[in-house]
């Protein structure tokens, strides 16, 4: 089991579900040391003044907000408590809605929500109610003194939290969107073409991590004793006209035909076979 990173309560009406967060995510990273060249001593790091030049004690140090160019202001740790949101450690369900309807920029990081010791029966009330009706549950929790947006769902039986930014915190993508492009009907349907050509269903499992498997190859190669060398870089093609691209994408994205089913053999009856009675065309 691993550990728990925060234990809280979902509640939703008078009911209330005892439950710990484990990380839902592992990521491929990895981790790097800086070393001194010369000697392969750790490199450490101090906290100097700049105007000075000189170290600085944790004792002599303040947080501070710039509220503009040049002017701050002190906060301290009561300031950050005097700030610190009501309630225990509580996930407030406030609404259920279909989980389609939630756009997944809103989602910013997954955790599983594993049942507390005694609490394995209201959570899988939970768990099968959520199924059955199909709805995602959205609501607030405290965590590390924070108030968060979340969403619970379920996935394979689990209560899957995601965290969620606030919708004052997604940026509006106007400033981006092409203004004066103009496509034509000939172009949009050989791109729909070339989209067929690529449909399927989504398996996680066919993408792989190919730059931490080269990376690691690169280090393990170089503890042998291998010299590493870089490939050159690719020099980018001049980008052909569009209609001459979708062409050239269709005919390398040819699609196959569908293998042919082969006819079962049919079987020899030890009977002989009986042909079905006509039906009278008189009503009785």
């Amino acid at each position: 089991m691993p550990r728990a990173i925060w234990s809280g309560t979902i509640s939703f009406g008078l009911v209330s579900v005892p439950v710990r967060m484990f990380a839902a995510i592992s990521e491929h990273k990895l981790h790097f040391n800086l070393l001194h060249r010369k000697d392969e001593s750790p490199i450490g790091y101090e906290k100097v003044c700049k105007l000075e030049e000189k170290p600085v004690s944790d004792s002599e140090i303040v947080k501070a907000y710039e509220i503009q160019k040049g002017e701050f202001v002190y906060v301290e740790d009561e300031d950050f408590q005097a700030a610190r949101a009501e309630g225990g450690h509580a996930f407030d369900i406030e609404q259920f809605v279909p989980v389609e309807d939630i756009d997944p920029i809103y989602f910013e990081h997954s955790y599983y929500l594993g049942p507390q010791d005694g609490a394995e029966k209201v959570y899988m009330l939970l768990v099968k109610a959520m199924e059955d009706a199909g709805l995602a549950a959205i609501g607030t929790f405290l965590m590390r003194d924070r108030e968060y947006l979340g969403c619970l769902r379920i996935r394979d039986g689990v209560i899957t939290l995601e965290r969620m930014y606030f919708a004052d915190e997604i940026r509006p993508p106007e400033d981006l969107r092409p203004k004066g492009a103009r496509v034509s009907k000939q172009e949009l349907e050989m791109a729909a073409l070339l989209i067929d050509r690529f449909r399927g269903d989504f398996d996680p499992k066919r993408y792989k991590d190919t730059y931490t498997d080269r990376l690691l190859d690169v280090i393990r190669r170089k503890r042998k004793g291998e010299e590493i060398h870089a490939a050159p870089e690719v020099e980018a093609e001049e980008t052909p006209d569009l209609m001459e691209a979708l062409r050239a994408s269709l005919d390398a994205h040819a699609k196959k035909p569908a293998p042919r089913r082969k006819t079962p053999a049919r079987r020899k009856s030890s009977s002989p076979t009986r042909r079905p009675a006509r039906r009278s065309s008189a009503r009785r």
